[in-house]
């Protein structure tokens, strides 16, 4: 994903000679074909992301479209103060962007485990939120909020996932529901690279005669509440699935937008990690199973009721 995002970032540059990039010394191995075009367009600030914030907001307010970044814990969490004071309250079109989205980084322990950016992000008032599950979300969505004003926080994931298969409407419409499936029995929202493993499961599932809709979210923020009200009332079971905490992301929204327009679903459930610290450590497609996020543990819960 991130080589999608330098592919759009050098695109916008090469239009937008007042874009510039910011990063807390990270991204080598990956900005320098960035660099070599646009030696004045990047600047790396150091291990300081309270700073980095600071400066992309004062660029911001001097007309520039400043993407700032950096592993997504370290982009988040460390600079939120500046992230809400600085970024969202002046409106700034400032967009940042950040590895490691989930579990990613696994193996390197809850300090690198990206669980709760979501819950923090999502309540910032102008702040929107991009969530792809490959590349082509990664690169299309980069371009789209390049042109858009105000904040923006783009959740990319360590991996590379090319668009090897094919949502029934792939083209990229921020707010807009994504299908990689459609059935009439449950219905799995999901955002990220995990949707896959919600297609895995509803393949099988199908195979034994339960018929499920699977919709990724390219973004939470903005979100078309009108059609996530349409597609829960079509389906008795509805399921929420992230690599993120089910406290506070998308479960908690779906929760919302079931509550405030009075739905009932037969059933709800949210799959997501549990409102803990993790300290198991391993790879993402480990840790997705040891906390019952993959293809079989949805199975499991949606075939047993």
């Amino acid at each position: 994903m991130r080589n999608a995002f330098l592919k759009a970032l050098i695109e916008t540059a090469e239009q937008n000679p007042k874009l510039m990039l910011l990063t807390a010394d990270l991204g080598f191995g990956l900005f320098e074909p960035f660099v070599e075009k646009f030696p004045h367009q990047y600047l790396n600030v150091g291990v300081a992301e309270q700073n980095m914030m600071g400066i992309a907001t004062g660029l911001s307010q001097k007309g520039y479209t400043v993407f700032a970044y950096s592993i997504a814990n370290f982009g988040v969490l460390r600079p939120y103060e500046q992230i809400r004071n600085d970024l969202c309250y002046h409106d700034a079109n400032v967009k940042i962007v950040v590895s490691g989205g989930g579990l990613s980084y696994g193996a390197l322990g809850m300090s690198h485990h990206a669980t709760e950016d979501i819950a923090v992000m999502r309540v910032l008032p102008n702040m929107q939120i991009l969530t792809p599950c490959d590349d082509f979300d990664a690169y299309a969505g980069t371009h789209y909020f390049a042109k858009q004003p105000g904040p923006a926080y783009i959740r990319l994931e360590k991996g590379s996932v090319s668009q090897g298969i094919q949502a029934l409407n792939a083209n990229f419409t921020p707010g807009e529901l994504t299908y990689f499936r459609k059935g009439k029995d449950c219905v799995i929202f999901a955002y990220g690279t995990i949707v896959y493993e919600a297609l895995k499961a509803a393949n099988q599932l199908h195979a034994t005669g339960i018929d499920a809709t699977v919709i990724h979210l390219s973004t939470l923020k903005p979100l078309n509440h009108e059609a996530i009200i349409t597609e829960i009332n079509k389906h008795k079971q509805v399921i929420s699935l992230e690599e993120h905490s089910i406290t506070g992301g998308l479960g908690s929204i779906l929760a919302e937008i079931i509550a405030d327009h009075g739905l009932r679903p037969q059933r709800f459930i949210r799959m997501g990690m549990p409102n803990l610290f993790s300290s198991i450590v391993g790879s993402q497609e480990f840790l997705r199973q040891y906390y019952k996020m993959d293809a079989t543990a949805i199975e499991q819960q949606i075939r047993n009721p």
